[in-house]
């Protein structure tokens, strides 16, 4: 794990021999499912240090305090796992909710979870939309990750009425998206969301062009939202 380790130091964080080690199970669970599922096109031992894992924890740079124990993190779309578990590897005192929608994924990160060893850990099932109107999730969470999710209009309605007053959304995207942003404004009055700056991303190995959007909660979003499932993907606000 030498790359992912010094692209970590670049962030200014400094993983332990117990972090890089978990990191290692991580790689080798992923390349061996990935045999027999699809779950990435990136399989080769050093992307997968950069491309995911690193590029999961660049995270850090719109989260200048990082995270404190017991906050509440959901990953909306977690694929394999993607960022939500390299965020829990380095944050081990945070309580994360991984949601994917295709069952083959959440068996293998339910089979992660073990492996590594990790707890205050769900997995579920479901779509976001229908996460978003139940009362355990809709309003619960500090932080909503969301990487190769969706259009920031859809997204928007996927992640910010899971979120709290005060709580955060961080989209992984890549710039030159002015035209992207601008056609989720409306989404984001209709769903109680302010823009904040966007965060830059320059760490070695991942030097293009890749951006954090950062979204607040700063008002209650309207109980019609999320709509129905498919609808917010296919007649975005």
């Amino acid at each position: 794990m030498a790359a992912l380790a010094r692209g970590a130091a670049e962030l200014g964080l400094d993983l332990t021999q117990r972090q890089l080690e978990q990191f290692e199970v991580f790689y080798r669970e992923l390349a061996d499912w990935n045999q027999r599922m699809n779950l990435t096109s990136i399989v080769e031992y050093e992307e997968v240090q950069v491309k995911h894992f690193l590029d999961s924890l660049t995270a850090c740079l719109a989260l200048p305090g990082g995270l404190p124990p017991g906050t509440r993190v959901i990953d909306v779309g977690a694929g394999a796992g993607l960022p939500g578990i390299p965020l829990k590897l380095l944050f081990p005192e945070i309580h994360l909710i991984l949601v994917e929608s295709v069952g083959k994924k959440t068996t293998f990160m339910r089979h992660l979870a073990t492996a590594l060893g990790l707890t205050e850990v769900e997995v579920h099932t479901a779509r976001a939309e229908e996460l978003g109107q139940q009362p355990e999730f809709r309003g619960n969470f500090d932080l909503a990750l969301a990487r190769g999710l969706a259009k920031l209009p859809a997204l928007v309605e996927y992640t910010l009425p899971l979120c709290r007053l005060g709580g955060k959304v961080i989209a992984w995207k890549h710039g030159g998206i002015d035209q992207e942003i601008a056609s989720a404004a409306r989404a984001l009055t209709v769903l109680g969301g302010k823009l904040s700056p966007v965060v830059p991303v320059n760490i070695t190995g991942l030097m293009d062009n890749r951006i954090l959007v950062v979204i607040e909660k700063v008002r209650p979003t309207p109980a019609a939202y999320p709509r129905r499932p498919g609808m917010p993907a296919k007649q975005p606000l």
